[in-house]
């Protein structure tokens, strides 16, 4: 399965979080970006079939429709599987039934907004500009054209367990299929770093994503992959193939392709993407790093890793390392129906003890 991910890069205001490679709309910007985004797309697709489309940023709604229209009709070169999945990302303030009939006309099936809060201060703290009214309003209006949509969650922001409570309340309320729930994280150079803003006590933490889990659990959505929750049949199939460490092609300012074992970047300097000087790496993965990947990502996902499928990729046997067999015996991850996953108590400390699988003899 290939993936294809266009970056747009546009934003009409810079949130006080996000560390993206993203700048603020300019018009002037958008027209120059998009014909050096055709450039890089025709000089490197080949034609292949694609079963997945994703247009993430930065904020993709941020552009007028003369510029949407532009951007889908640019994308239109992909060949698209007969059962494909396309997403947009869009913020609740910058949606219409405008964009929403550009989005049908070209065969967008799936919306992601991030909306991280439906709390008012929370918002503030995070430099969100939309309020709960607009979220619900603007939600409706989509889900009278589509199905298949998601909304982004972040925790953790303060230490009042109360609003998570009220947040995922409300996203219930709203019976959309899919929803994304991250901790905050303090990125450098984001403004909320440089003002020193503090991480929550980490107990408080875990009990906020122990009482997501099990709240949404409870509510009909199924926990298939740490940060991610989905009713039957609506999981991300785009980003499961991240986890899957499957292919894809990344278009656009500072996006990531995996071609061939091969990890492409793009470069994140607007000037040199403007000037088509796209490439700014290009990292061969060798079996070891392919193996830890395919392990560390693969363990993301409440399912876990198929370890018939493990071994006949690598012609190894997975529960034969000793890495493997340190973690099971540590009683942090288990084997059922011959598939390697992380216990279900140990989700929220994975990150932690799924390092020791790098450099590992594998």
């Amino acid at each position: 399965m290939l993936g294809v991910y266009i970056h747009i890069p546009f934003c009409n205001k810079i949130c006080n979080y996000c560390d993206f490679c993203k700048i603020l709309y300019d018009s002037d910007y958008v027209s120059k970006y998009l014909d050096k985004l055709e450039e890089e797309i025709k000089s490197r697709y080949k034609g292949e079939l694609v079963k997945t489309i994703y247009i993430g940023g930065g904020t993709p709604s941020s552009l007028n429709n003369d510029e949407l229209d532009r951007l889908l009709s640019i994308i239109s070169i992909f060949n698209l599987d007969s059962e494909y999945e396309y997403t947009i990302e869009c913020n609740i303030e910058s949606i219409d039934i405008n964009k929403i009939n550009i989005f049908k006309s070209y065969g967008i099936n799936r919306i992601s907004f991030g909306v991280e809060s439906f709390d008012k201060d929370i918002c503030k703290i995070l430099g969100r500009n939309h309020d709960e009214d607009m979220v619900f309003d603007n939600i409706y209006l989509t889900k009278k054209y589509f199905d298949n949509i998601n909304i982004d969650l972040i925790y953790g922001v303060n230490d009042n367990i109360e609003i998570v409570k009220s947040d995922i309340a409300k996203f219930l309320e709203l019976n959309i299929p899919h929803i994304s729930c991250y901790s905050l994280i303090l990125e450098e150079h984001t403004k909320l770093f440089i003002d020193k803003h503090d991480y929550i006590d980490q107990d408080k933490d875990r009990e906020m994503y122990e009482y997501i889990k099990d709240t949404l659990r409870k509510n009909g959505y199924k926990h298939y992959e740490i940060s991610n929750y989905a009713r039957d049949g609506y999981e991300s199939i785009h980003n499961k193939s991240y986890w899957l460490n499957g292919s894809y092609y990344g278009f656009g300012l500072g996006a990531v392709s995996y071609i061939n074992n091969n990890r492409i970047s793009n470069t994140k300097n607007m000037s040199k993407y403007l000037d088509g000087n796209y490439k700014d790496s290009c990292q061969y993965e060798d079996i070891q790093t392919r193996k830890e990947n395919d392990l560390i990502l693969g363990l993301r996902l409440i399912d876990g890793i198929d370890i018939d499928n493990y071994n006949n990729k690598y012609n190894d046997n997975l529960l034969d390392k000793d890495i493997i067999n340190k973690l099971l015996n540590d009683g942090y991850i288990e084997v059922i129906n011959n598939r390697l996953r992380c216990k279900d108590k140990y989700l929220y400390l994975e990150n932690y003890f799924l390092e020791d699988i790098i450099g590992s003899e594998l």
